[in-house]
């Protein structure tokens, strides 16, 4: 995984409810096609034939989209934490 995977996964994690992507952009300076990359590679949806891990979901508020960490997601930061 990047080097955003780790710092996503904990700001999520401090956000239950979610963060709206722009909001998760800002706090993490990144631009929102490098959020949108990641998002695809640790989300809930396949890539092809490969299934993603589901760390994160993606669902649409209104016009906003916004993104949660799921259980699994939990189990993975606390794996990556634990030494």
């Amino acid at each position: 995984m990047s080097g955003l995977t780790e710092p996503l996964l904990a700001l999520l994690a401090e956000h239950p409810d979610g963060l709206s992507l722009p909001r998760v952009c800002k706090r993490l300076g990144v631009r929102m096609s490098v959020l949108l990359r990641e998002l695809a590679w640790i989300g809930e949806e396949a890539i092809g034939d490969v299934a993603g891990p589901g760390w994160v979901r993606v669902e649409g508020r209104g016009e906003v989209l916004a993104a949660a960490i799921t259980e699994r997601g939990r189990a993975r930061l606390q794996a990556a934490r634990t030494p």
